[in-house]
């Protein structure tokens, strides 16, 4: 059973708990701090939309289509749909000359009420550039391109991109391939699920996410070609990390105070990976119950705040995540959201 990772306080007394795993681990895999059951396959969801975007640099896509800092950092991203990340996503489109028409991620409202509200009051609808993984499918279009060896695009692509969503496909066939050579993890023999937007996922151990994500800080283990991909990756999304997110979300928050120390992305039903590069170590988190903001965010805080050296206000910014006041709508004081001693003294390494 996995041990409380995360506690809430009513008073003085503990109202709920969440329990779950984690494991920090170098780039040569050994384990530097871990909790819980680290070997057990769970699925990343959008934890690692950097590693299935590796094929997009690796290849010369991004180059040939002059992919910008906001586009790359939008291809890692689960972002808000903002008007900001909507643009950015058509364009990365345009550029490989089709349209949203394309997309096989399917449609969801905006994950800000003021967007959405503002769409509705338009009269209008979302579309698939507003679905929060239109960047990382925007991506795979582009990656098309190169697969297909720039003989065409428009109509042409339409036409080799349809079900690029499928495992066979040889957009997701390369995008499946940089998943498994970066965790050293045998995905042919995974569980395998479908995810929200439509690609495969698979259930891949917590030792082996950190393990990747170690791999892509640190600047080792990887081949030559993903090397690379992760080193402009990590660069575009210090320098846009609202794209990966968006308005008042952890990732981007962090990003933008903390730049290119850490590389965070969430994942759904509780899962958190990282990469903290000065440390050349990968961090890769699960919260049993499927909880993100209130449990998998305050251990991701936790974490960064435990391994990095941050000055007085860096920390007290990191502590504001993972050690939080919980007020009630009247803001009276009523509580705590905050990481529990046995995390705690597991990241005092």
């Amino acid at each position: 059973m996995n041990p409380v990772l995360v506690e809430v306080w009513r008073g003085n007394a503990i109202e709920s708990a969440h329990a779950g795993a984690i494991a920090v681990i170098d780039a040569d895999g050994a384990v530097l701090a871990s909790l819980g059951d680290i070997d057990r396959p769970i699925f990343p969801r959008s934890a690692v939309k950097a590693l299935q975007a590796l094929p997009l640099v690796e290849s010369d896509a991004a180059d040939r289509l002059r992919l910008n800092d906001d586009e790359l950092a939008l291809a890692c991203a689960s972002h808000n749909g903002e008007p900001e990340h909507v643009r950015t996503a058509a364009g990365m489109l345009a550029k490989a000359g089709v349209d949203a028409s394309v997309l096989e991620c399917g449609v969801h409202w905006p994950y800000q009420d003021i967007v959405s509200r503002a769409i509705a009051a338009r009269g209008e609808v979302p579309t698939a550039l507003n679905n929060n993984c239109s960047g990382k499918h925007a991506g795979f279009i582009c990656l098309a391109c190169a697969l297909m060896g720039w003989n065409d695009t428009g109509l042409n692509l339409r036409g080799y991109v349809k079900g690029y969503v499928k495992p066979e496909h040889p957009v997701m066939q390369e995008v499946t391939d940089a998943l498994q050579a970066a965790t050293s993890f045998d995905v042919s023999r995974a569980p395998r699920g479908t995810d929200g937007c439509s690609i495969p996922t698979y259930a891949i151990p917590l030792r082996h996410l950190a393990l990747a994500f170690a791999r892509l800080g640190a600047g080792i283990g990887l081949r030559e070609g993903h090397l690379r991909a992760a080193k402009r990756l990590r660069e575009a999304v210090a320098r846009s990390p609202f794209m990966v997110a968006g308005t008042n979300r952890f990732d981007t928050r962090v990003m933008q105070r903390l730049g290119e120390r850490v590389f965070c992305k969430v994942g759904a039903e509780g899962v958190y990976c990282a990469a903290l590069p000065e440390r050349g170590i990968g961090v890769a988190i699960k919260i049993d119950d499927g909880n993100n903001a209130r449990a998998a965010e305050v251990v991701m805080a936790a974490t960064i705040e435990s391994l990095l050296a941050l000055g007085d206000d860096d920390a007290m910014f990191m502590r504001g995540f993972s050690d939080m006041t919980l007020k009630n709508w009247n803001g009276i004081e009523v509580g705590a959201l905050r990481a529990s001693g046995t995390l705690r003294n597991a990241l005092a390494v």
